[in-house]
């Protein structure tokens, strides 16, 4: 029988990582592929071979982990076909994890080294991958603790911290079976000391503040091209609105309202509340505040914008071949501008830290918020984009900005996941289908967590340890004239 090729055993372990991932129940189990993964490409003959089977790896688990990327192209373009365009996406992550695989192989040479090399690697990467204008940092590894009491460190160092917790794990499993047992041993100690963190939590206390969150089920496509006229949506929204009572500001979802016709739209949104607003000079999505007499006390612009959804890199250069997809989807494209400043939104004495859809995946977007004095996180969103995965992903990703922040967080939404999440990160009351209007009461409260105080810092200077420690590894090994260079398997 022919031996399997290694970019096959790479990506079907590839595949086992991403079916141990958010929204599945059981992702927790996320380090036991993740260390036989580390484990294979550890042990590849040369630098351009780790990186070879890392893309590989990183390709098959971006593809079924975004699955629902392909088919939202496909429905976009209105042909299956074209959903393969999300390859595109797939190949470039997994050209991001190749480049951190190859630096490793050549940093250090022995595969027990290299597997803490990759282990720091992956999540200094996952840091980078927050930043710059084309950022998506969609599958990072530490949402995968979120079924576990381990998430609530999260308030110490971010979902980063969550994924050194993972990488580490995975990187002990594998040098317990190479004959390195302490690290393991460290590594046991970590998660009883995160399981314990997390099982001590206890729920802020803070007045409550009745809200009013709407779902919709609009479809976004037909919002776009206006085949579903702003009359009938307004028309939608205020009805849902009728049960507010009068200490109830409502909260309605990203885009509920155009600037076009503002003069003539705020009269008719039942403030004091919250609503999503499209601007058009300067085109920007934005929150606004608005009081009961429907004047605008303030507004957020939406800080980061979807790549290739709300931003188009070098749109006037490469205008005809943005121009065949928008006669293909029926509207025309073009970028937004992003915020410059972020800062919480006051409506009758209270701090709402309103952020749009997006923003949602972005840690310190609400980290900002909070240290700007937000009692409470306000997310409205539209994820009539997209189906299945995208959209539990989404709100999953939501609950930890609750748990780094210690907020609670809102979320009022067009097709999506609506309700309030508490500051542990605990769905308290939801609606996941159909149109509605739902009651919720948050409590608003005040403080700092470390995460909100230093950032990724802690995670990120764990994981550089994680890179030095595989190096000195690879030199102390070397030095003594021990390890072999492929260990057993």
């Amino acid at each position: 029988m022919p031996p399997v090729p290694p970019f096959l055993i790479a990506a079907l372990l590839g595949l086992l990582l991403a079916a141990c991932a958010l929204p599945l129940p059981w992702s927790f189990l996320s380090p036991l592929p993740l260390a036989l993964l580390f484990a294979f490409v550890a042990r590849a003959p040369t630098p351009r071979q780790v990186a070879g089977r890392m893309w590989w790896a990183a390709f098959a688990y971006s593809a079924l982990h975004l699955w629902w990327l392909t088919a939202f192209l496909a429905k976009l373009f209105g042909t299956p076909v074209l959903g393969v365009l999300a390859g595109a996406l797939y190949a470039l992550e997994g050209a991001l994890f190749a480049a951190v695989a190859a630096l490793a192989a050549r940093l250090v040479r022995l595969p027990t080294a290299r597997v803490w090399a990759l282990a720091g690697g992956w999540v200094l990467l996952e840091g980078l991958r927050f930043l710059g204008p084309l950022a998506f940092p969609w599958p990072t590894l530490g949402y995968s603790l979120l079924p576990t009491p381990a998430i609530q460190i999260a308030d110490l160092g971010g979902v980063l911290l969550a994924s050194v917790l993972v990488t580490a794990t995975a990187a002990s499993f594998v040098s317990v079976r190479w004959g390195s047992p302490w690290p393991h041993r460290l590594v046991t100690f970590a998660w009883l000391a995160a399981l314990a963190y997390g099982i001590t939590r206890v729920p802020g206390q803070g007045p409550e503040q009745p809200l009013l969150v709407l779902r919709t089920d609009f479809d976004a496509f037909g919002r776009a091209t206006r085949q579903l006229s702003e009359e009938e949506q307004l028309a939608v929204q205020r009805a849902l609105s009728a049960v507010r009572s009068p200490a109830e500001p409502v909260v309605w979802s990203e885009t509920a309202m155009t600037a076009s016709r503002l003069p003539q739209v705020l009269p008719q949104f039942p403030g004091p509340g919250v609503s999503g607003l499209r601007t058009l000079q300067p085109n920007q999505n934005v929150a606004v505040a608005v009081d009961a007499a429907g004047r605008v006390l303030g507004s957020n612009v939406k800080a980061r914008l979807v790549p290739f959804g709300e931003y188009f890199p070098l749109y006037a250069a490469l205008r005809p071949a943005y121009g065949l997809i928008e006669q293909a989807v029926g509207f025309q494209l073009g970028s937004l501008t992003p915020a410059h400043d972020l800062r919480p939104l006051a409506l009758n004495g209270v701090s709402y830290g309103t952020y749009i859809c997006y923003d949602s995946v972005f840690p310190w977007v609400a980290r900002t918020l909070v240290r700007g004095g937000a009692q409470l996180l306000v997310n409205p969103s539209n994820d009539g984009w997209y189906d299945g995965w995208g959209v539990q992903q989404h709100f999953l990703m939501g609950r930890v900005r609750a748990i780094e922040t210690r907020r609670w967080v809102v979320r009022s939404v067009n097709r999506g996941i609506a309700g309030a999440v508490d500051d542990l990160g605990r769905p308290r009351r939801l609606l996941t289908a159909g149109e509605g209007a739902l009651h919720v009461r948050p409590r608003l409260l005040s403080g700092q967590t470390v995460y909100t105080r230093v950032g990724d810092l802690p995670a990120l200077l764990l994981a550089a340890l994680m890179v030095g420690y595989g190096v000195r590894l690879d030199r102390r090994d070397r030095e003594r004239g021990r390890g072999s260079l492929f260990p057993g398997p």
